[in-house]
């Protein structure tokens, strides 16, 4: 898959430390061997594996062993609840409660609208700020630079099928938790914002139990 460089280049910075830059990667990346750690942070496997010790006892980490035939159970190492905390859910407990309260003061109905209004006025944004893009790719990467900005940590590739957009992260999840119309807004914006010249999918989705949210977009012949 040929991968936009952006996300994961603004994302290490050399004036992180290397357990935040390890936080980051597992974050963007999904589960990772020490070994594999070290190699995307230019540090030493040792180094590696002394790093995610710590984090394991601050509770930010946790290793399943996965046995591959002969030999030592391969570690990999992947995010906690905990650790997943440290990426910003926005405003998570006072959306919760504002949603809450205008379903339960106003009806579902006004929520919907409320829902659908909010979906409008990000589309609008979003169609403005990709006005000059003139292919689907173009596009995509606009989008996923706007999304990453936003705290999405999106990311976007291409292969045989088409391309894949990912959201490693969502800062409206709590909000989304309590009222999944929230996540139905954001993907008919994803459609319209890329067009009928294109299908979009959910592919996988941070409330069924993945580590992310994907959209598989495949072009129309």
């Amino acid at each position: 898959m040929s991968k936009a460089s952006y996300s994961l280049e603004n994302s290490l910075t050399s004036s992180q430390s290397a357990t935040d830059r390890i936080i980051m990667v597992l974050k963007t990346q999904g589960a990772q061997t020490a070994g594999n750690l070290a190699k995307i942070l230019g540090i030493t496997g040792e180094g590696a594996r002394l790093h995610l010790l710590k984090l394991a006892e601050e509770g930010l980490v946790q290793a399943t062993s996965e046995s591959k035939g002969v030999g030592r159970p391969t570690l990999n190492w992947s995010l906690t609840a905990l650790g997943n905390t440290r990426f910003p859910n926005t405003h998570g407990n006072l959306s919760v409660q504002l949603l809450q309260t205008i379903k339960t003061e106003l009806g579902e109905q006004v929520l919907e609208q409320i829902i659908d209004k909010r979906g409008s006025e990000i589309l609008q944004q979003y169609t403005e700020e990709l006005k000059n893009c003139q292919t689907i790719e173009e596009k995509i990467a606009a989008f996923a630079a706007i999304r990453y900005r936003e705290g999405y940590l999106a990311d976007w590739g291409k292969d045989d099928f088409g391309y894949l957009l990912v959201e490693n992260h969502c800062p409206i999840c709590a909000a989304a938790t309590a009222t999944p119309a929230i996540c139905q807004s954001e993907l008919t914006v994803l459609k319209n914002v890329l067009g009928n010249e294109v299908q979009v999918r959910r592919v996988d989705h941070i409330l069924e139990g993945a580590r992310r949210c994907a959209y598989r977009i495949t072009v129309l012949s």
